[in-house]
């Protein structure tokens, strides 16, 4: 496999590696027994949401990052079935249990409920799109499921994209408030949802330009238009006139 293919999941996992990082820090809190404080308590009163978000959202965004290579994909077809089928309940269940930490434990300091509805619509939509995606497989319609669950994991990504839009932000800007942390957030979704849609459109042109022998199909602008029968008692094409009417010879050469 070439080298230069494994940039997408090599990428990918560094962009999850902020996240990961930060949920590891919370599952060693939680397994310490800590005291609750202001900070951990929506947390430490209600671990089992937590610890299955964390873990599954680990499972999901690593495993899920080698799904992108096409070689794996192309070459390893029973790993990539079999992957999958580990990375998309995962997904499912990641999304699932954050949308019950929005719902069912109270805001966190900084959070709104704005930032809560916005929660709720990118974990609806990343379930939606996950099992939109597990069903177009079901239907062998392979282009329909690539397309779901590459928005599915896009959302998934959020929390990476974030990382990288508040660092710069606090370091230039300061601290956001409540409705700008809620609106950037918000809009690292978006960012990745529509890197994602680009991502789909740009395979879907070259599965067009591509014919299915693996070289490019070759379109004319026009039909050509079908040979024209030759007037009867014409010679054809390559033989004189004067034998045209000839049969060959069985000895001839």
């Amino acid at each position: 496999m070439p080298r230069h293919a494994w940039r997408i999941p090599a990428g990918l996992i560094l962009l999850s590696l902020v996240p990961m990082l930060a949920g590891g820090i919370r599952l060693a809190e939680l397994s310490s027994d800590p005291a609750v404080t202001a900070a951990n308590e929506r947390f430490v009163t209600m671990p089992v949401p937590v610890v299955v978000h964390i873990v599954c959202a680990t499972v999901f965004l690593l495993l899920g990052a080698f799904q992108f290579h096409p070689g794996l994909r192309r070459r390893r077809p029973r790993w990539h079935r079999m992957a999958g089928r580990v990375v998309a309940p995962a997904g499912i269940l990641a999304a699932l249990a954050g949308l019950w930490m929005a719902v069912f434990t109270d805001l966190p300091a900084g959070d709104g409920p704005l930032l809560m509805w916005i929660r709720l619509v990118f974990g609806s939509a990343m379930v939606a799109f996950l099992v939109l995606g597990v069903a177009a497989i079901r239907r062998r319609d392979v282009v329909t499921h690539s397309a779901w669950v590459t928005r599915g994991y896009a959302i998934g990504q959020g929390a990476g994209t974030q990382a990288l839009i508040f660092a710069p932000w606090t370091l230039i800007i300061g601290a956001p408030s409540e409705t700008v942390r809620s609106l950037l957030m918000g809009a690292a979704w978006v960012i990745n949802l529509a890197f994602a849609e680009w991502v789909i459109r740009r395979r879907r042109l070259t599965g067009r330009r591509t014919a299915p022998s693996g070289h490019p199909a070759v379109r004319s602008a026009e039909p050509r238009p079908a040979a024209a029968a030759p007037p009867a008692g014409a010679a054809a094409p390559g033989r004189h006139p004067a034998t045209a009417d000839q049969a060959p010879s069985p000895a001839g050469p």
